[in-house]
């Protein structure tokens, strides 16, 4: 194992991780990387660990290899559409045995009240028999459709855990300011927070240019909620680390072109410097709050 690299700790700690979806095309270069050097990037860069998929078969013993060589833990992303669907991905996630985590976006926007309810108690049951904890992601065109029935959720749910994405609120809602109504439900899904996904919208689109300090009014929106999410978790979890702050952004259609119209390839930002904002951003914060 590198030496420079990044060693884990039992205790409450931050983890930093990259989004592989981020990797996507970074630089304008799609697929040139090869594995190796993608995962030599984000651990050079400091990150902690890596969020993406349950690998396939056939690149499975290559990603156990360089998760350990590199030092980085790992978390996954699951879609179900149902508890059946939830079952089926945890025995994958299982079979792969090094995932920490899996962030999911459950894939029924129009399930709503009881119906709703019984499902996402039904994953954190099944979650719970696997031993892989699963965070629900506030996400557009999901379970977690819009701000008010997923504050109902934290209401009737005791034991929801959150994955908080407020930028799909922000632009759903369009939050160029914030109300005290919606601050109030922002709030009440902060006391689930178990992962961020660090994301910033401007209340009309999903993902911005944050500036190279962080210099957009909306950043100071975000790094409240962050901080809150991250006190929160801090209080609520015990004694159990490490808390996952995941750099998510997305290539276009997530990122903003200036060739909308053609092939989308001309990004208005640079996301791999941004993720090294968020990362700076978030171990500030957690430094702060743990101080």
């Amino acid at each position: 194992m590198m030496s420079d690299m990044p060693t884990r700790s039992n205790g409450p700690s931050l983890e930093v991780q990259m989004s592989w979806w981020t990797m996507t095309g970074l630089d304008g270069d799609a697929e040139s990387r090869s594995l190796e050097e993608r995962f030599h990037r984000i651990a050079e860069a400091g990150f902690d660990g890596i969020n993406g998929f349950v690998p396939a078969p056939e690149e499975a013993d290559a990603w156990r290899k360089l998760l350990e060589r590199y030092g980085l833990s790992f978390s996954v992303n699951a879609y179900p559409k149902s508890a059946e669907d939830m079952a089926r991905f945890l025995d994958q996630a299982k079979q792969f045995e090094r995932i920490d985590f899996i962030n999911a976006q459950v894939l029924t926007p129009f399930l709503t009240g009881q119906a709703a309810e019984a499902l996402l108690s039904d994953i954190h049951h099944l979650a719970r028999n696997a031993g892989i904890p699963v965070y629900i992601e506030t996400h557009r065109g999901t379970i977690t459709q819009d701000l008010i029935r997923t504050a109902r959720y934290v209401d009737h749910i005791g034991d929801l855990r959150l994955t908080i994405d407020f930028s799909h609120y922000v632009v759903a809602g369009e939050m160029h300011t914030v109300s005290e109504e919606a601050e109030a439900l922002l709030q009440k899904l902060l006391t689930r927070t178990s992962s961020i996904h660090a994301r910033v919208s401007n209340g009309e689109q999903i993902q911005v240019d944050v500036g190279s300090s962080g210099e957009h009014p909306m950043m100071r929106h975000f790094e409240r909620w962050w901080r809150s999410g991250m006190t929160n978790w801090l209080e609520t979890a015990g004694q159990v680390g490490p808390f996952p702050f995941i750099c998510e952004l997305g290539p276009p259609p997530y990122a903003i072109t200036a060739d909308e119209f053609g092939s989308r390839r001309e990004e208005l930002s640079d996301r791999w410097s941004q993720s090294l904002l968020f990362a700076q951003m978030a171990r500030s914060i957690w430094k702060d709050i743990v101080a």
